[in-house]
């Protein structure tokens, strides 16, 4: 397998000891190097006037004292570059050749700035500048001002771009946070949006199978009573069930299709107000006696609100047709006005145990028109009629849009 300049680098991100073990041995052989090699007279540095001593066995170890601290740079960088000055001192005292032993220190400044916090980067940077001027001032060195100006900002760059390093790390990392909190975020909102997209499908598949099955439920019943006497009766009833079957179906394919992955879902348009003659006349073939007023002008409904009203009004002739009883009469009331719509569906039905029970059931039905009603800011009341029955009263505000002007089609 060939290794890329691109992986090899990476391997060493992935190994700094390695990296800097390596970086250690290799500025230790070349200082080392360079003191064996120098001739008499030489090596004495740019800042030293006189020649150094010959070189010996002490001289390397105090060299390489001052280099091999670099292989455990990021462990602690900044006791490694206050334990090199004391070799450094010794060196600079014994009029020894340093070799490239103040790269080592400044490997390990670099090393303090960008791996630790200011004020210990600050304090390093005192430090090296506090060995510089002992030094200087003990005569083992004799700088010019343009030595000093060099030394500065030799130290000075050093540290600058271990700051830059440590900022940049810091700017990707708080990238990276925010990346995955933004990703957090987006997996949450998408979690509540299917939470709602459930919700929405469960009230709609309530409605729908709760009202047709209701219907089809009483249209059996009567073509049982009717199977024996009158045959055209039970016939007709059981056509009824047949066609109810079908648009319930037809209903829940269209609702459900939403969930399906394996292609495109077959979608019919939502039932909406302009439905509701289609319902009185269904509720009427089912047995309960219902009359239909629609009052005002006639105005283009947002298509929630349309959804939702029609909902409304499906959900409470239903329950009419469950609980009321067999000789209950139901009346729908659709009132239009400029800003707002109003609902009003009562019966005649049984009396107050019925209504009790209808109140304080275990379906979902009147929760679910609680919801509807509440998402648009509508106003609802679900309770006993006065003089006996039932009733829903409901009344969904609409804006001052284009929408909710345009006259119906």
């Amino acid at each position: 397998m060939r290794t890329t300049p691109g992986s090899t680098r990476s391997w060493l991100r992935a190994h700094p000891l390695i990296y800097d073990s390596v970086l250690a041995v290799v500025l230790t052989t070349a200082s080392l190097w360079w003191i064996v090699s120098a001739g008499p007279g030489e090596g004495a540095g740019w800042l030293r006037s006189a020649a150094p001593r010959p070189a010996d066995a002490l001289n390397l170890i105090l060299a390489a004292a001052c280099t091999l601290p670099v292989a455990l740079r990021r462990n602690r960088p900044f006791v490694l570059l206050v334990a090199t000055c004391v070799p450094q001192a010794m060196l600079d005292t014994l009029h020894y050749d340093p070799g490239l032993s103040e790269f080592g220190g400044l490997v390990l400044l670099y090393s303090v700035a960008a791996c630790r916090g200011l004020a210990l980067s600050l304090a390093a940077l005192v430090v090296s500048f506090a060995s510089y001027l002992a030094s200087a001032v003990s005569g083992v060195i004799s700088p010019s001002w343009t030595d000093h100006v060099v030394v500065t900002a030799v130290l000075l760059l050093c540290w600058v771009c271990g700051r830059a390093l440590r900022l940049r790390r810091a700017y990707l990392a708080e990238l990276v946070q925010r990346a995955d909190r933004l990703e957090r975020a987006r997996e949450a909102d998408t979690r509540a949006a299917r939470a709602e997209e459930r919700s929405r499908i469960a009230r709609e598949l309530h409605d729908v199978v709760a009202h047709h099955v209701s219907v089809m439920t009483v249209q059996a019943a009567a073509a049982r009573k009717m199977l024996d006497t009158k045959p055209d009766v039970a016939r007709d009833a059981l056509s009824a069930i047949e066609e109810m079957g079908r648009t319930a179906m037809a209903e829940m394919r269209s609702i459900v299709g939403v969930l399906r992955t394996d292609g495109p879902a077959e979608r019919g348009p939502q039932p909406g107000m302009h439905d509701l003659p289609a319902l009185v006349e269904q509720m009427r073939e089912a047995g309960l006696r219902t009359q239909l007023w629609i009052e005002g002008e006639r105005r283009g409904l947002p298509p929630g609100v349309d959804l939702a009203a029609y909902r409304l009004v499906q959900e409470a002739l239903t329950n009419s047709l469950r609980h009321a009883g067999p000789a209950a009469r139901a009346w729908v009331t659709v009132r239009h006005e400029p800003n707002e719509l109003s609902i009003h569906v009562e019966d005649d039905g049984r009396g107050a145990a019925a209504e009790s029970a209808r109140i304080g059931g275990k379906g979902h039905g009147l929760v679910g028109i609680r919801e509807r009603v509440a998402l648009y800011g509508g106003v609802l009341r679900i309770g006993p009629r006065t003089g006996g029955g039932f009733e829903v009263r409901a009344q969904f505000p609409l804006s001052d849009s284009p929408l909710s002007h345009s006259p119906l089609t």
